[in-house]
């Protein structure tokens, strides 16, 4: 009962607060909107087959009290209502926007969410079959999607309302900055990166007059749609002699917090490579519309390429560090989890740091959260050298960022497939092995988690109320 009456007085002072906003509206900060439910701090869960007979929901709970029914039980749950997609794997947050972004693995959906107003607000567009990976970018006008099964790099323009599909054998990533003026797609087994080029009405003309004549375009476009009359086209990264900027099995872009650099991650021997790195490159020239680009594209030799041998599939940057999370190979063939700290400043990366192993080549989980930890999750952490040779394993670490050491290693609980900093709560919710589990930041203990679990199998989480889009572990 004391809890319940904590709750409710603390609710009722939010209301409070934000009729007396003025005129009516309830805000309760930043100018966002108090949403229906009345809760002011939500974590979305990506709730794949909840039920027989439906494939995917979108459920939202308490995530200052751990509840998932309201303060007087009146209200045994909340979702997301409208949402109809199937097998929810993926939530691109945006809080700042009151937006969530939800990619539905089982139908190829991409839904967008209305967080003011817990509803869905219609989908983004249509994409060619399944993709493999898909980004919108915040202002929700442009989205690039990889279907690998169809080899195909799909970019929407829904300013213009205009789809473009571009021929990519091997396609499996793409990245896109937050505010959509570069995309990137990278190819499996390949060792050269690809970017999106919107056209003037006179490219448009000189690339339809060059394809009729020649049938194929000219360097270093590999695509162009459509081809009677080009909008848009799929550029190689050539430097300006026309030789393809090469990598070492690149993966992702990660874009630096001032958007000046591009920080491709070379995935090397996890990848199948040679030697796994970050390679900075400016952004500049790689601006998505035309007569746009700021310079030109750097010649191999100028740009830096930074060695991590602990490995390179991901990465998050946090002031002047850069964390590179990734696998090492080892000589048992077996490969070992890493987090290799890189120094901006200086570009140069410290020693590898043991963390849990995750399978090889595969997007793993990164988020800031309170009491300067960083959360690191992946899957299939049984094929690593931990579980191999008998060592405590598991597929969630915790890492110390003022003390640089590992706080907590987790035991197995299955593959953790998405991590929401609940932040200035000092907890973490993750969904791992198909469930919902909350940890605290201050000292990696497990909060109870009987009053959030869900039925189904829970796949990705979101903090809704995050102060910022930084607390997005898919982008």
């Amino acid at each position: 009962m004391k809890k319940r009456s904590l709750v409710f007085s603390a609710l009722a002072a939010l209301a409070t607060a934000g009729a007396l906003a003025g005129c009516g509206s309830t805000y309760y900060f930043a100018g966002r909107v108090l949403p229906p439910s009345g809760i002011a701090n939500r974590v979305l869960i990506a709730v794949q087959n909840p039920t027989s007979i439906t494939k995917g929901a979108l459920q939202f709970v308490d995530a200052y009290y751990d509840i998932r029914q309201s303060y007087n039980d009146k209200i045994p749950g909340f979702s997301i209502s409208g949402y109809s997609g199937a097998l929810p794997s993926t939530i691109q947050n945006m809080p700042e926007e009151q937006v969530g972004v939800v990619y539905g693995s089982g139908d190829g959906s991409l839904t967008l969410i209305n967080y003011a107003k817990e509803t869905t607000a219609g989908t983004v567009g249509t994409l060619n079959g399944l993709s493999a990976e898909a980004y919108v970018s915040r202002n929700q006008l442009w989205v690039i999607a990889a279907n690998q099964s169809a080899d195909l790099v799909t970019v929407l323009d829904r300013n213009a309302s205009r789809s473009y599909s571009f021929s990519l054998p091997g396609v499996y990533h793409v990245s896109m900055n937050p505010g959509g003026t570069v995309m990137l797609a990278f190819v499996q087994n390949s060792n050269y990166a690809y970017y999106p080029r919107k056209l003037t009405s006179a490219d448009s003309n000189a690339l339809a007059a060059y394809y009729l004549t020649n049938q194929s375009w000219p360097a270093p476009y590999v695509d162009c749609e459509p081809k009677n009359l080009p909008g848009m086209c799929l550029a190689q990264m050539q430097d300006p002699s026309g030789t393809p900027l090469t990598f070492d099995r690149p993966i992702k872009g990660v874009f630096s917090a001032d958007g000046s650099s591009i920080f491709v991650l070379n995935c090397g021997p996890e990848c199948g490579g040679t030697a796994a790195g970050v390679s900075i490159l400016p952004t500049g020239p790689f601006n998505f519309n035309d007569g746009q680009q700021a310079g030109t594209i750097p010649t191999q030799s100028a740009i830096t390429t930074i060695a991590v041998p602990g490995g390179s599939s991901n990465a998050l940057e946090n002031g002047n560090t850069l964390y590179v999370l990734g696998e090492q190979l080892l000589p048992d063939g077996l490969f070992t989890g890493n987090l290799t700290l890189v120094d901006l400043p200086s570009n140069t990366a410290g020693s590898p740091i043991s963390v849990s192993d995750s399978a090889p080549g595969l997007r793993t989980r990164m988020i800031m959260a309170d009491d300067n930890t960083l959360w690191l999750g992946g899957i299939r952490c049984t094929q690593g050298e931990r579980y191999a040779t008998g060592q405590p394993y598991g597929c969630l670490t915790m890492f110390n960022t003022s003390s640089n050491t590992v706080t907590m290693l987790e035991p197995f609980q299955g593959d953790l497939t998405g991590i929401a900093a609940v932040t200035s709560l000092h907890k973490v919710y993750i969904a791992e092995g198909g469930q919902v589990y909350i940890y605290s930041t201050s000292d990696g203990s497990a909060i109870n988690n009987y009053y959030v679990t869900v039925t189904g199998t829970a796949y990705d989480v979101a903090y809704m109320d995050a102060v910022s889009d930084g607390d997005n572990t898919v982008y």
